[in-house]
């Protein structure tokens, strides 16, 4: 399985930009694709996550409101639609793929995780 990150970038507050993960290597029924973050000096954060086969958002409390996942299983990718971005949301992004019941915001729940984007938010 391979995770492929990408689209972030410099960018000014209150500004946008979409993340991307290219998921290839299997088919991914039943998994949740999600997306983490890790600033500098911070602990890894979970930022939301989508049922592959229900295409069900999860946001943490950092995305909502501002944040959209959605996944096309056509092009076998999930995209990150940020919008209304801040300072405080400069980390690189990562992606990551599992099949779990519980623990969606749990890093330890994914088993794949791709390399990571950096999105950096000027004031």
């Amino acid at each position: 399985v391979q995770l492929q990150a990408s689209g972030g970038g410099l960018v000014q507050a209150g500004g946008s930009l979409r993340l991307s993960c290219a998921a290839s290597g299997r088919t991914f029924t039943g998994y949740v694709m999600g997306w983490f973050r890790r600033a500098p000096g911070k602990e890894r954060e979970f930022v939301a996550a989508v049922s592959w086969s229900y295409d069900s958002p999860w946001y943490g409390d950092s995305a909502k409101g501002r944040f959209t996942i959605v996944r096309d299983t056509t092009r076998n990718t999930m995209y990150l639609q940020m919008n209304s971005l801040k300072p405080e949301d400069t980390a690189v992004y990562y992606c990551a793929a599992g099949i779990f019941d519980s623990g969606i915001e749990v890093a330890g729940s994914y088993s794949y995780w791709g390399q990571g984007t950096l999105v950096t938010v000027s004031s």
